[in-house]
């Protein structure tokens, strides 16, 4: 018997270094993955697990997934150095990716056997919650056939931009790292790298593609929500 529990923990770092927001992921995830190890022993009934929603900014990071190539790193480490840059290796997929100032982070920390447990419906919703948020803000965005993640102008293979990254792991059915979604980025950090191991497909951002900064807590609120609903979230703030 499995104890369903919906309820998720909203967390709003604010801005926090990469590897403290990492170190607050693992803590959660290894909370969640030792309750389900004990369930499986427990003769009575079993403890609900948590479930987490990590809402953050980082300061200037490049991350490299654990499949990633060092050499879509395109700044030298002495580079990096005088631009105030972190470079840290992740246990996340996919490739290189920037996080910094006005780019909104989600880290979800769930046990999926609370919601369904399929990996690629997950990445799908966390892509479809990521479309909804743009949608409420005058964007339509969309999916790119064979690449995860979120595009502007997807249908284009001339025009498409990638607005909203997804790097994520799995483990027991718990999830890890999660979605960035450029709101206010400085894109020229993308300059550095090539973005998701992906040559030749630029990234943009909602400033950008609407003429003027957001306000970053208002797309927080709004990809919040849209998590819930495509989740059956009931949030806990």
């Amino acid at each position: 018997m499995y104890l369903s529990n919906k309820q998720t923990h909203v967390i709003r770092l604010g801005a926090i270094a990469y590897q403290a927001a990492w170190h607050l992921q693992t803590t959660y995830f290894d909370e969640i993955v030792a309750v389900k190890l004990k369930n499986r022993c427990r003769v009575t009934s079993p403890k609900p697990t948590c479930n987490y929603l990590l809402v953050c900014e980082h300061m200037p990071v490049y991350t490299l997934g654990k499949l990633g190539d060092e050499e879509h790193l395109l700044a030298s480490p002495a580079a990096l150095q005088t631009q105030g840059v972190a470079l840290h290796h992740t246990n996340r997929g996919g490739d290189i990716t920037y996080h910094g100032p006005g780019q909104l982070v989600v880290y979800p920390i769930l046990d999926l056997e609370n919601f369904f447990t399929d990996i690629h419906r997950y990445l799908r919703l966390l892509e479809e919650a990521a479309i909804a948020t743009l949608r409420d803000f005058g964007l339509t965005a969309g999916r790119v056939p064979g690449l995860t993640g979120v595009w502007l102008h997807a249908e284009d293979p001339v025009k498409a931009s990638k607005l909203c990254a997804i790097g994520v792991r799995v483990s027991r059915w718990v999830t890890m790292h999660g979605l960035a979604l450029n709101v206010n980025t400085d894109l020229r950090y993308f300059d550095h790298i090539i973005p998701c191991g992906l040559p030749g497909r630029p990234v943009t951002s909602m400033a950008a593609a609407l003429g003027a900064a957001q306000d970053i807590l208002a797309v927080a609120e709004s990809l919040e929500q849209h998590l819930a609903q495509l989740f059956t979230m009931e949030l806990l703030m």
